[in-house]
């Protein structure tokens, strides 16, 4: 979209397939129509423009040739948001590679078990982050370095690369010996329906599994996603949102590399700073969870934040008396909470610019433009508006499938190109969604998807557990937060304490159960189902505080 240029905001008329249909087509028409326009601004000063980010990426990309990377091969991300992160994920799609990010919060094993199951062939990490070294925890994962691989037990992990500056400059140096023709060539042979990611996530099977998609369907569905939310060139937004996962990627720097906006990465969330950066920079958007407006709400800055103009929203419910802070006490023009999942590009529906207070503390709103999605009972027929049923969506926005696991996608995508949510819903007279409950029993901490089945399983092997059901309880700052209903070993006696530190050296910290619950025995069905509603009814009248 050009600068000053009209916007026509009929939804009738629009077409988000409308558009170039791979990212390095993007790449090079952002740079043209927003040559001279920043398009990154680091949080340490460095800036670059549309034009600054082709060259750099082009550049990154060569590299990635000159070092092996072949088109469709998997390369990992480990490390929190910079301009690094976005020129290597451009450079890699340039080259046809394809992104995988790793969640800064995994410990090594969990880092390990993506590594392996996506076959990544190298690792773009840092040396440290908030005193944690990466590259450290895969080898106490899985083993240090071998005369031919960096860390033992990955086999095909060939190469390690830090995004640190001086052993990033000797990578990029590598780019010498890669022609700007040869890299043209690469760029020519990439497709539509080409993968440029893969993003993990978990069911209920407890392993997490690879959602792939392509480069049109990547692209398709931020024109929508932007055109919902009435961003446009020149606005500026703050991604605090980690790029690992896709509201911070996706609907984060590459929503501006689409709509000619300047990205803000921040690398660790703090109300202060980010008070001081909205005054210092004027950012006029501002992505993120219910828990990010609700620290902004409850601890203002003291900074002038009155250049915000769009807050979006999702993964939780959004209070009524949080919605009205947000416009009253933020000044928010524009606030939309919406829903989505990563299998279907992380997006799914919205509320509009106009809608009620009641319609966005109550719903996550309708399709955005050109999504098909509808409500599905038992027998897999539609049921009417007010009858619950599963969220299904079809078309351009559902993943390609899950990376070599035909079994998983086939459960999840039925024959008809369906792609059943597992969470249930109900719509109204006028087509919005209100979700009543998630048949995947998935917890949202602060926005960060926890899956109950994952957690118990490594719960399991802790020390004095004999069976164990997670299930989410209220939270004031995060919406939700993990409980853990423990059946001890027989003889065994875990303490909560210990339970806690050992779930700490184990998993991400947002996995963490908040409360460790001793029980004799889980509430079960006859069937043997853990009766999860029984348990949320009794983690409802704990204490979050502990």
């Amino acid at each position: 979209m050009a600068a000053g240029a009209a916007i026509d905001w009929d939804e009738t008329r629009f077409d988000p397939l409308d558009g170039p249909s791979t990212i390095p087509e993007q790449l090079a028409e952002s740079a043209r129509i927003h040559s001279g326009r920043l398009f990154l601004v680091g949080e340490d000063g460095r800036s670059l423009t549309f034009a600054e980010t082709e060259t750099s990426a082009r550049r990154m990309a060569r590299a990635f040739i000159a070092a092996g990377i072949k088109a469709g091969d998997r390369v990992a991300i480990w490390a929190p948001n910079s301009i690094e992160w976005v020129i290597a994920t451009l450079g890699l799609q340039l080259a046809g590679g394809v992104l995988v990010p790793l969640n800064t919060r995994f410990k090594g094993a969990e880092a390990a078990y993506i590594l392996e199951r996506s076959r990544a062939t190298m690792l773009c990490t840092v040396g440290s982050f908030l005193g944690i070294q990466y590259v450290d925890l895969l080898a106490e994962a899985r083993g240090g370095p071998t005369e031919d691989q960096p860390i033992s037990g990955l086999r095909h992990l060939r190469e390690i690369v830090l995004l640190d500056p001086e052993p990033l400059a000797d990578f990029v140096a590598r780019a010498d010996a890669v022609s700007e023709a040869a890299l043209d060539g690469r760029i020519a042979a990439i497709r539509p329906d080409s993968l440029c990611d893969i993003l993990y996530t978990s069911g209920t099977t407890g392993n997490p599994k690879g959602a792939m998609f392509c480069h049109r369907q990547a692209l398709a569905v931020l024109r929508s996603y932007n055109f919902v939310n009435r961003t446009r060139p020149g606005d500026r937004m703050a991604i605090v949102n980690p790029f690992f996962h896709s509201y911070g990627y996706r609907a984060g720097w590459v929503a501006c590399l689409v709509d000619g906006m300047t990205a803000f990465p921040v690398a660790q969330l703090d109300a202060e700073h980010l008070g001081e950066l909205i005054e210092r920079e004027r950012i006029t958007v501002l992505p993120g969870p219910p828990a990010l407006f609700q620290t902004l709400v409850d601890r203002p800055s003291g900074h002038d934040i009155s250049s915000l103009r769009i807050g979006t929203t999702g993964s939780a419910s959004l209070p009524i008396a949080l919605m009205q802070a947000c416009r009253e006490t933020l000044g928010l023009e524009v606030l939309l909470t919406s829903y989505g999942l990563t299998e279907n590009t992380a997006m799914g529906t919205s509320c509009r610019v106009g809608d009620s207070a009641e319609i966005l503390a109550t719903t996550v709103g309708r399709p955005f433009p050109g999504f098909e999605m509808r409500l599905a009972g038992p027998d897999g027929a539609p049921v009417p508006p007010g009858e619950p049923g599963e969220v299904c969506f079809r078309g351009f926005s559902v993943m390609q499938g899950y990376f070599e696991d035909p079994d998983a996608t086939a459960q999840t995508i039925d024959a008809d190109g369906w792609l059943h949510t597992g969470d249930v819903g109900v719509l109204d007279s006028r087509g919005y969604l209100r979700i009543v409950d998630r048949l995947k029993d998935i917890v949202i901490v602060g926005g960060f998807n926890v899956y109950p089945a994952e957690v118990e399983t490594m719960l399991r092997s802790a020390p004095g557990v004999a069976d164990v059901a997670v299930v989410g309880m209220p939270d004031h700052r995060l919406g939700e937060v993990a409980v853990a209903f423990v059946v001890p070993s027989p003889g065994g006696a875990p303490d909560e304490a210990l339970l806690t530190a050992w779930a700490r050296a184990n998993m991400a910290n947002f996995k963490v159960p908040r409360r460790f619950v001793m029980i004799d025995a889980l509430p079960r069905t006859p069937l043997g189902k853990v009766r999860r509603v029984e348990l949320r009814e009794r983690a409802a009248v704990l204490d979050t505080a502990r």
